[in-house]
């Protein structure tokens, strides 16, 4: 299926733990409210149940995905609602039994009936849940939807996808594979976030886009600032006890700054021997996935399990590499980040539910690595080999959440993934593109290949690996 995807689709402001199981049942719940508005039945609806499915019920109690479609319902806007007031409104929501339908229609609402958890799969994917409005003639309105990964949300018979394709063909460079893309580069002779800035004029203001990339690129920025100078135990039960703090200390001892950007500032002038980069970027990584683990604000790139991954890499740029860099290498490098990602969306997934952890990591890690690369110097034909290597060393890797939290493995695994990023960018611009053996498209089709072939206890579901060989008890 032929689909327009822009950046802003693959770099998604919203709240943790989870793209597929927060961020999507939030959003599903949210269209819900609309599908019922548009029928004219919020008005009678008396009673609402939701039923949760596959690995949305597996894993859904660890990744919040109860909490998010109460939000949902509520008519709570994860982009924009002050993530400190989540505990008050669930909270009243436990208390009273009621929620406050779409903010407008308070109706009975019993969390522990009324969120019904399935541990049987859907056919259509493994994140399918139904919601069901009862209304007050005891008639019934039922609507199922499937998060695929990314805060992305589709019914089964994909109503939006015609639309889709007809902004697609909208875009004056489009593209479905890796092949393409670089045909685009060398017949315009443009870079590969050149052609991306094109194809997003076609759908948004040169203004629009650099407010919205910038706001992404804030986002991101404030939450590995938060993360650095948050301490404590997370939430779960897992005990996990936050890192980045200590690791922060440690590494800027007594600087003197006051917001986000003086901070990026100060980091500038510390060291940066090779184990201090080491610690850096995984410092920036986990604050963000600590924040994230915590039901902070995030930037889903492309999922929220793997959302430090890109900033940390962005990170590493400004603060190491280029100290002269701004707002025209930010957007360049999220602009190219979010290209790469659509490929993998278009020909693979960016689902852990389907695809395990090479979905989420391997895909965030290919992404930066690409991005990193461009602002190198490196060629279309690099950046995409910078791509490649990132995904190939990411192959196989499996999804096993213990106690279904998006914290172990899942936080350190974004060190690792921005590392690897780092690595792989630096491989590209030493090769000449020419002597590659394998293709962009070659690895995300065995990406996906791979994800078919994994069994399904690694994919989300925590029934598999260091889900089981490490239960809460160990912790």
């Amino acid at each position: 299926m032929e689909e327009c995807i822009s950046v802003f689709d693959m770099l998604k402001i919203g709240v943790g733990p989870s793209s597929s199981h927060t961020l999507g049942p939030w959003r599903a719940a949210e269209r819900f409210l609309s599908e019922l508005r548009n029928e004219n039945l919020l008005p009678v609806v008396n009673r609402v149940k939701i039923d949760l499915y596959g690995s949305l019920s597996l894993t859904g109690k660890g990744h919040a995905t109860d909490l998010a479609v109460m939000l949902g319902l509520s008519g709570q806007d994860p982009e924009y609602i002050p993530v400190e007031n989540i505990d008050a409104i669930i909270k009243s929501i436990e208390t009273k039994n009621e929620i406050n339908l779409g903010n407008e229609k308070p109706i009975p609402f019993y969390f522990l009936q009324d969120i019904v958890f399935n541990k049987n799969f859907l056919p259509f994917h493994a994140n399918g849940m139904t919601f069901t409005a009862y209304m007050t003639d005891d008639s019934e309105y039922v609507s199922t939807f499937y998060s695929i990964g990314g805060g992305f949300v589709v019914k089964e018979e994909r109503i939006n996808a015609k639309k889709k394709t007809q902004i697609k063909y909208a875009f004056p460079y489009p593209i479905e594979k890796a092949a393409e893309l670089l045909d685009f580069c060398k017949k315009e002779n443009k870079s590969i976030s050149e052609i991306v800035y094109e194809n997003e004029k076609s759908m948004r203001t040169d203004a629009v886009i650099d407010h919205e990339l910038m706001r992404i690129w804030k986002t991101m920025l404030e939450c590995m600032y938060i993360g650095c100078h948050s301490e404590g135990i997370l939430p779960g039960g897992l005990n996990v006890r936050r890192r980045a703090f200590d690791m922060h200390q440690n590494l800027i001892g007594l600087a003197n700054y006051d917001s986000p950007q003086t901070w990026l500032e100060e980091i500038r002038k510390t060291e940066v021997k090779f184990r201090q980069i080491l610690k850096w970027v995984s410092c920036f990584a986990l604050a963000v996935n600590e924040v994230n683990a915590a039901l902070g604000r995030v930037v889903t790139a492309p999922t929220n399990g793997s959302a430090g991954v890109i900033p940390a890499v962005l990170m590493y740029y400004l603060v190491i590499e280029n100290h002269n860099a701004g707002e025209k290498e930010i957007k360049q490098f999220l602009m190219v980040a979010g290209e790469i990602g659509s490929i993998f969306k278009k020909g693979s997934t960016i689902s852990a539910a389907m695809g395990g952890c090479q979905a989420e990591i391997g895909v965030s890690s290919s992404m930066a690595a690409a991005a990193l690369c461009e602002l190198m110097g490196g060629t279309p034909e690099q950046v995409l080999m910078a791509a490649e290597i990132a995904m190939e060393h990411h192959l196989g890797l499996t999804c096993d959440p213990i106690g279904g939290l998006v914290q172990i493995p899942c936080i350190e695994r974004n060190t690792m993934g921005a590392i690897k990023a780092i690595n792989a960018a630096e491989l590209a611009l030493e090769t000449d593109p020419k002597n590659a053996k394998v293709p962009l498209d070659k690895v995300v089709d065995t990406m996906w290949q791979t994800a078919k072939d994994m069994n399904n206890k690694y994919k989300e579901t925590s029934e598999g690996g260091l889900a089981i060989a490490v239960n809460m008890a160990d912790c």
